[in-house]
């Protein structure tokens, strides 16, 4: 695959659970490009990144995603392992992500136990995880969740300054984030 190859190409997907939610909905995601999804609730837009992850079923159209093309999911609220004494750096180094550099908000978070850390802690720190990661493809449910000022400018910063090779999806119902970090943003009717 060529680094200009498509991410991932949905045509005419309608896809769902036991009968369809979402679609028709057509993009292609191309290296580079941080695409936004944006709808009203229960539109469809987390069932379209379920169906990426093979969570959901297609009920029509085509989905292509090559299968060298390595996927991180954020999901809408991340799951904490149920006590399982892991502190910030060792989820950042499970997920292959380095610990050298990084932001003063990230470094106080890597020295802490997730049990600790509050919920939107813990969104940003999978957040992160998933962001500086290996993974081509990025897919970012409501990243934005339970997040301050300040944590949200820095996922602003990395998406920003993303890497050629990689993309990212992405769901909000935040207007001014997607509208910030996307190149384009897809409207998801009923």
């Amino acid at each position: 695959m060529t680094d200009k190859a498509p991410l991932l190409t949905l045509i005419d997907v309608r896809a769902g659970y036991a009968q369809p939610v979402v679609g028709p909905v057509s993009f292609i995601l191309s290296p580079g490009e941080v695409l936004g999804l944006k709808g009203i609730n229960g539109v469809g837009k987390t069932t379209l990144l379920k169906l990426i992850l093979g969570e959901a079923r297609l009920f029509g159209g085509s989905l292509h995603r090559p299968p060298e093309v390595t996927v991180a999911h954020h999901r809408q609220r991340p799951e904490r392992p149920p006590e399982l004494p892991l502190t910030g750096e060792e989820v950042l180094r499970i997920a292959s992500v380095g610990t050298t550099g990084l932001p003063a908000r990230m470094a106080a978070l890597c020295h802490r136990c997730l049990d600790e850390m509050s919920g939107g802690e813990f969104q940003l720190l999978h957040a992160w995880a998933c962001l500086m990661g290996p993974a081509r493809l990025v897919l970012l449910d409501e990243p934005t969740n339970n997040l301050d000022q300040e944590a949200i400018e820095l996922l602003l910063t990395e998406l920003e300054t993303l890497a050629p090779e990689r993309g990212v999806l992405m769901v909000s119902h935040d207007t001014a984030f997607l509208e910030a970090t996307c190149h384009r943003i897809v409207p998801l009717c009923p």
